[in-house]
């Protein structure tokens, strides 16, 4: 390291050998008498450029007026002049003959003659990149010469390079000296190494050595003709053989040929100045300077200009060169969003750019910015990355996901906004796989346990769909504590209908981590109530659940009657493809704005997706007739038919505080089947919750009455004193008499699931089923239509 600040300060080391620096192939081009090579860092690898100057002895006047482009270039510093890093000068004998070599490291650069061959722009896009081009360097002369009184002497093609972002920068500082103006009685040279100029380059003035006429001149005058002589060669695609070559403008553009003639006036007062070219040229007024300008002061915007400008910017973007967006404005956006003076819109921007990068190129340029924005406090920006996850989620590492990602995402969990828990519900489809056991277990299912008590019905369904598509990722301890609660005792009672749907789903998705124990006397019982629930898609599923269910009890039979032992666990079958589709369909339905006409034909699309692992590998087929009738029979759901028994209710997650946020914004959550249900009457159903959550325990057994008016079932259930405390306990005997409340209450305390299981609730009563055990007689049976109770799952 110091030897590296050494060279920057002193200019000079001990010999190549100290360079730390590895040079590489030459560029076919470079300035006057230098070589210009491709570098890396001996240190890092990262990329530099290399120029060398040789003489053959220290007094050459080359290596004078290279040394003198070294200092120069070394203490001038602006964004659009090449960037020094280091210097060296060695010595090298051969026989009587010293050969002196100046090195010089800068930021990595190309040759603009070979850059654009290598773009190979045309039309608009052309003219755009060099008015681009041309702004930057005329900047860096106005510089040079308005604030420095600097005379740059050769500005041309050869003295432009460009940097990897595609920025123009200006270099070849052996000829540039002070103007001095005041000193008009000296006849001296004011460029001292004024020789090593082209003579086609030459203003008249300087042709004629007519130093008198030159401290005369504005500062200006000799670098304005440099510029008029850069502009030919580009446009003419050639370079300068002559001066009177400047005359020939045919391929120069209408819009900057009158700044082009002042540029190249005979007389030396009458050039315009490069700072005059810069604010009152038409060519540089089009949309990729002006795109570039407003993002490089974008600190200076309003709110407004900014929000405007990036709601625009994604279809400005397709318009401009591709290469100049990917490898310019790019990495000025990613900045601008990372350092906080972007707005959430730009999110959109940032995303379809990084679409047209490679994976690898992504990785680099795109992800690092992401995985910063969600630690942002701005929810707008929040919701733009929930929002976009697909088109990420894949290139995010296990690591990251666990450690940077997840912390800040589930934050969104308990937001008060309930299209932002919603949003963060659906993005564990991706993120789930990603995390660690440990991160499950004592965090993600805490949250869920918690949103299938929500109070918005599509993100309690939408919680039951996402459990059965982690499933696979859950550890078999886990699964035995969580799964076949979650499903039966909270889905199958809640009062949304596509809610108990799912939890059939559900069961049927995740089939093969049941034994026969658990489907006969946990999963089968609670199933067949929802044969007669009021809502046909619901019976459907039950049936068609009871048939998958039923075959794998079959299966494990006739494996004992053949004397095959191991057939008594984990017997379980693949789920059967119209389920999984169905549970698919149930999270592409939920999460799609628009009408039903359009959300048919996507279902299909989304299908296979979210079941890949908890299915099998037989391909997945919609039942587009089944997708149509369940978005029909949303809106009679909760106003023709009784409830059910409520979700919140006392069922096996573990006690929750079921309050609810006035504030949350469900208004524009993106479940359009669900929100009509929601509008019509969410306060009565939201008043039936909480007030079978109040009834004392001495009330009676209530009675219901209702389109439910058949049929009178009446049981004990076992789960509706435990709020996911009974999780944990083992699977109930299946002796002539079914388990009673002592003995849930007594597995309770053992519980290992209670260490991740929500708070208990702030109410004192139990409810509903709180009156009918514990060592009380059951209620006499009254006359008329009873309650059919559809939690049971041991004692029918």
């Amino acid at each position: 390291m110091f030897k590296f600040l050494k060279g920057v300060v002193a200019g000079s080391g001990a010999g190549i050998k100290d360079l730390p620096y590895n040079i590489g192939e030459p560029y076919s081009s470079a300035w006057g008498s230098w070589t210009h090579y491709r570098g890396t860092s001996k240190d890092d690898g990262s990329l530099v450029s290399i120029f060398s100057l040789s003489g053959s002895n220290a007094q050459d006047g080359h290596l004078a007026a290279g040394r003198n482009g070294v200092k120069r270039l070394r203490t001038v510093r602006h964004p659009n002049i090449l960037s020094f890093l280091h210097s060296t000068e060695t010595e090298t004998f051969d026989g009587s003959i010293t050969k002196v070599t100046i090195y010089i490291v800068t930021e990595p650069v190309m040759p603009l003659s070979e850059k654009i061959k290598e773009l190979g722009l045309e039309g608009t896009q052309r003219d755009e990149y060099y008015a681009w081009g041309l702004h930057q360097i005329a900047k860096a002369v106005s510089f040079l010469n308005n604030d420095c009184k600097l005379v740059h002497g050769n500005v041309c093609l050869f003295s432009v390079v460009v940097t990897q972002t595609l920025d123009w920068k200006l270099h070849a500082f052996d000829v540039l000296s002070e103007f001095d103006g005041n000193s008009e009685a000296s006849t001296g040279p004011m460029l001292q190494y004024e020789w090593l100029i082209g003579s086609q380059y030459k203003p008249m003035e300087l042709s004629k050595s007519d130093w008198a006429l030159i401290r005369k001149s504005p500062p200006w005058a000799i670098d304005s003709w440099g510029l008029g002589c850069l502009i030919y060669e580009l446009f003419s695609g050639m370079r300068l053989a002559k001066t009177e070559d400047l005359r020939n403008t045919a391929s120069i553009s209408k819009s900057l040929l009158p700044d082009y003639q002042r540029l190249l006036s005979s007389t030396p007062a009458r050039r315009l100045n490069a700072s005059k070219l810069i604010d009152n040229s038409e060519y540089f007024q089009n949309k990729l300077v002006e795109t570039i300008q407003f993002m490089e002061i974008l600190n200076l915007k309003d709110s407004v200009e900014k929000d405007t400008f990036f709601r625009k910017l994604p279809n400005l973007a397709e318009q401009l060169p591709r290469q100049i967006v990917l490898k310019k404005l790019l990495p000025l956006l990613a900045s601008a969003l990372e350092f906080g003076s972007a707005a959430a819109p730009a999110l959109t921007a940032l995303l379809k750019m990084g679409s047209w990068l490679s994976t690898e190129e992504f990785n680099v340029k795109v992800l690092p910015t992401i995985v910063k924005l969600f630690a942002s406090n701005d929810r707008a920006i929040r919701v733009g990355l929930l929002q976009h996850i697909e088109q990420f989620g894949e290139s995010l590492s296990t690591q990251v996901v666990d450690e940077q990602v997840y912390p800040h995402v589930a934050t969104g969990f308990s937001d008060t906004s309930a299209f932002l828990r919603e949003l963060t519900l659906k993005s564990m489809l991706l993120l789930a796989p990603k995390l660690s056991q440990r991160t499950i277990s004592g965090s993600l299912l805490k949250y869920l346990s918690k949103l299938q008590v929500d109070e918005e019905p599509a993100i309690r369904t939408n919680t039951t769909i996402l459990l059965g598509n982690i499933a696979g990722y859950l550890n078999d301890g886990t699964r035995k504590r969580v799964l076949i609660n979650a499903f039966t005792v909270r889905a199958l009672r809640d009062t949304f209908s596509p809610a108990r749907g799912a939890g059939i789903m559900a069961l049927c998705a995740t089939s093969s981590y049941y034994d026969t124990t658990e489907i006969a006397t946990r999963i089968l019982p609670n199933v067949v109530v929802l044969t007669i629930d009021p809502d046909g898609e619901v019976r459907s599923k039950a049936f068609q659940a009871i048939d998958q269910f039923l075959q794998i009890v079959k299966q494990d039979h006739e494996k004992i009657n053949t004397g095959d032992a191991s057939g008594t666990s984990s017997i379980g079958i693949p789920s059967i493809p119209g389920n999984a589709s169905l549970l698919g369909w149930a999270m592409s339905s939920l999460t799609l704005k628009g009408k039903a006409s359009e959300q048919a034909p996507l279902a299909s699309a989304n299908t296979s997706t979210p079941l890949a692992s908890a299915t099998s590998s037989t391909s997945l087929v919609v039942d587009t007739p089944d997708t149509v009738v369940l978005h029909a029979n949303l809106g009679s759901d909760l106003t023709d038919q009784a409830a059910p028994s409520s979700p919140t209710s006392t069922d096996g997650w573990g006690e929750l505080d079921n309050g609810i946020n006035e504030d949350h914004d469900s208004d524009k959550d993106g479940w359009d089947d669900v929100e009509p249900l929601e509008e019509q009457k969410p306060p009565p159903a939201l008043a039936t919750i909480q007030a079978a959550q109040k009834r004392p325990v001495s009330q009676p057994k209530p009675q219901v009455t209702g389109v439910r008016t058949k049929n009178v079932v009446k049981a004990t259930k076992v789960e509706d004193d435990d709020l996911w405390g009974s999780i944990a306990a083992p699977a109930p005997q299946t002796s002539s008499k079914p388990l009673n409340l002592k003995q849930a209450a007594m597995h309770d305390d053992d519980d290992p699931w209670a260490a991740i299981a929500a708070p208990p609730p702030t109410t004192k009563a139990k409810p509903l089923s709180a009156g009918r055990g514990r060592g009380t007689k059951a209620a006499v049976p009254k006359l008329g239509a009873q309650r059919i109770n559809r939690t049971s799952s041991t004692g029918l």
